[in-house]
């Protein structure tokens, strides 16, 4: 299949409203959920219409929210069958924020949540983000069609992997779509200092050695799209290694590779795997892994 053309200035407010309505959801998880390790509980998954939350339990009430990019819309199912849904097409994210707690708050669902973005520079409190914002549907739509085509390539990527592994999960902090190898031995303690990011919380995921790679689409910052690798801790060598098609950043201290380049291909799904793997096996190899035990052939269905 054609990967349909991301990023630019004319995809950015879009990308920027999924980004904030993705914290929205987020962060009712966050206040509503026991913490589970690395705060994979928190991400939000693939699915064909977008991205799902998993379900929040309160006073014997389950349910889950969707940002569903087929309907442009931030879906609420209930466990009794009810269905509800916000548009998100707003004049601006206070108006969006209003509408999505008084949904919640219709349906006699729990609506307090921490009000403010993570991981963004000067944040401003939902409530307060007067600023003017366009949705675009047809930007949303590339944008889920983009997720479409690479999440099978990053599953046949986790699925490569005996050792621990996290899912393909979608980061609304960061906005990027991640899967997370771990060598099984513990790391130093991070430095944190992630803007808006409580530095336990940076700490906690990242108390082991890992691998990590992604897809991240901008967001609340304008950017071009790219997918990148890194490792915590950095082995040394680790940048200095040749990685297929990947270029090193300083600037984010990991290797990238343009979304762009890769759309532009024959098979970009191809381009993306050599990328994936030729960054792991640097990290695996320059970090000393017990590779003999961590790997396996894809099993077939």
């Amino acid at each position: 299949m054609d990967w349909p053309r991301l990023g630019g200035t004319g995809d950015h407010e879009t990308l920027a409203i999924l980004h904030l309505a993705s914290q929205l959801v987020g962060k009712l998880k966050v206040a509503h959920s026991p913490w589970v390790n690395h705060g994979w509980h928190l991400a939000l998954h693939p699915v064909p219409e977008g991205l799902a939350m998993q379900p929040i339990d309160a006073d014997g009430r389950r349910f889950t929210l969707t940002l569903d990019l087929c309907r442009h819309v931030i879906a609420l199912k209930t466990n009794n069958g009810t269905e509800d849904a916000i548009e998100l097409a707003a004049d601006n994210i206070a108006t969006l924020h209003r509408r999505f707690v008084s949904m919640l708050e219709r349906h006699g669902l729990p609506s307090r949540f921490h009000h403010t973005p993570n991981e963004v520079e000067n944040a401003v409190r939902f409530s307060a983000d007067l600023s003017p914002r366009s949705y675009d549907p047809e930007v949303a739509a590339r944008f889920r069609e983009a997720l479409v085509a690479m999440v099978p390539v990053f599953d046949s990527y986790r699925a490569g992997f005996t050792g621990k592994s996290s899912p393909t999960h979608f980061f609304w902090g960061s906005f990027d779509l991640a899967v997370t190898r771990f060598s099984g031995r513990d790391a130093p303690e991070h430095p944190g200092g992630v803007p808006g990011l409580p530095d336990r919380i940076t700490r906690e995921a990242y108390s082991d050695e890992v691998e990590s790679c992604g897809f991240w689409g901008g967001g609340v910052v304008e950017a071009e799209p790219f997918f990148y690798a890194y490792a915590y801790p950095q082995p040394d060598q680790y940048r200095q290694c040749s990685i297929a098609h990947g270029k090193w950043s300083d600037e984010f201290g990991e290797w990238v590779l343009p979304y762009d380049e890769v759309r532009s291909v024959n098979d970009p799904a191809a381009m993306l795997d050599e990328f994936l793997d030729s960054a792991y096996r640097a990290a695996a190899d320059t970090g000393e892994w017990e590779r003999e035990r961590l790997e396996r052939k894809p099993v077939a269905p």
